[in-house]
C-alpha cells in the first residue's frame, strides 16, 4: 500500500504542535464464532455471528540531526523507535442474526471484505447447518486507515536531547463479513445454488486514539527532527518536522 504524507502546522502559545497525517495500513487479527439454528428453515437456516478485532501497534522513529546532510560539518544523528499503540485496540463485534437464503443443510462459509465488498481473505469453511453449527474463524488482515499525529517538543537545549511528546488517532476504513450459504459443493455436477448475507465488522470511519507517547532525544543543543513510520513491515518516507525551539 501506497504511504502518503502531509503535513500542517498549528500554532500554539508556549510550546507549539506539528500536525502529521498519514495514510497506513493498520494489523487487524478478526476472530468470529457462529452457531445456526432452524436449519430446515425456507427459505434457510440462522445464523448467529459475534466476535472480536484485535488492532496492532504503530512503530515510529523519530530522527534527530544536528545539521543538514550535505554540508561539510560535522552530522550527528540519533533515532528513537517508539511504539504507539491504539488506547482501545480492540473492537467487540456484537451478536448479529443472519437469516441464509438457501433452504436445507447448506454448507456455510465467511469471506472478510472492504467496505466497498472487495474480498480481502479467503472463504473460509463454518460447516453445515444440521452437523450442530459451532464453528469459529480467523483472518489477519490490513486495514486502510487515516491517522493523524500531534508532535510537540520542549526542553529543546537539554542534554542529551529534547523531549518530544507524540499523540494521535486513527479512522479506519470499514471491514465486513460476508457469510454464504451454499447447498452443495464448488466443482460436483450437481446444480449450485448459493446466497450471501453481509454484516458490518469495523464501521467505515471508526476512530480510536494513540496513547500518548513521551520520547528523549539523543541529540543536544536544537536539533532538527523528523518522523516516519511502519505497519505491515512497510516504512513511510520521512516526513521532517522542523527545528526543536522554532517549530515544535
Amino acid at each position: 500500500m501506497a504511504l502518503v504524507a502531509g503535513l500542517l502546522a498549528a500554532a500554539s502559545t508556549g510550546a507549539s504542535a506539528v500536525t502529521v497525517q498519514q495514510s497506513l495500513a493498520i494489523d487487524a487479527a478478526v476472530s468470529l464464532s457462529a452457531s445456526s439454528l432452524d436449519c430446515t428453515n425456507n427459505p434457510g437456516p440462522h445464523v448467529t455471528l459475534s466476535g472480536m478485532v484485535l488492532l496492532g501497534d504503530v512503530s515510529t522513529q523519530l530522527i534527530f540531526r544536528n545539521n543538514v546532510k550535505g554540508t561539510h560539518e560535522h552530522i550527528e544523528t540519533t533515532t528513537v523507535d517508539v511504539v504507539m499503540a491504539l488506547a482501545d485496540g480492540s473492537i467487540t463485534i456484537p451478536k448479529q442474526p443472519v437469516l441464509g437464503g438457501v433452504g436445507g443443510n447448506p454448507y456455510i462459509y465467511v469471506q472478510f471484505t472492504d467496505a466497498n465488498g472487495k474480498a480481502v481473505s479467503d472463504e473460509i469453511f463454518l460447516g453445515r447447518c444440521v452437523q450442530g453449527l459451532d464453528a469459529s474463524a480467523a483472518a489477519d488482515l490490513l486495514v486502510p486507515s487515516a491517522a493523524t499525529f500531534s508532535v510537540t517538543g520542549d526542553g529543546c537545549t537539554n542534554s542529551p536531547g529534547p523531549y518530544i511528546t507524540l499523540t494521535g488517532e486513527v479512522s479506519l476504513s470499514g471491514v465486513n463479513a460476508k457469510i454464504i450459504f451454499r447447498n452443495n459443493v464448488k466443482g460436483t455436477h450437481e446444480n449450485v445454488q448459493e446466497s450471501s448475507v453481509s454484516i458490518e465488522i469495523i464501521p467505515d470511519g471508526t476512530t480510536i486514539q494513540f496513547a500518548k507517547q513521551p520520547v528523549q532525544g539523543g541529540v543536544g543543543g536544537n536539533p532538527r527532527v523528523s518522523i516516519r513510520f511502519e505497519t505491515g513491515g512497510a516504512w513511510s518516507d520521512e516526513i521532517y518536522l522542523g527545528r526543536c525551539n522554532q517549530d515544535l
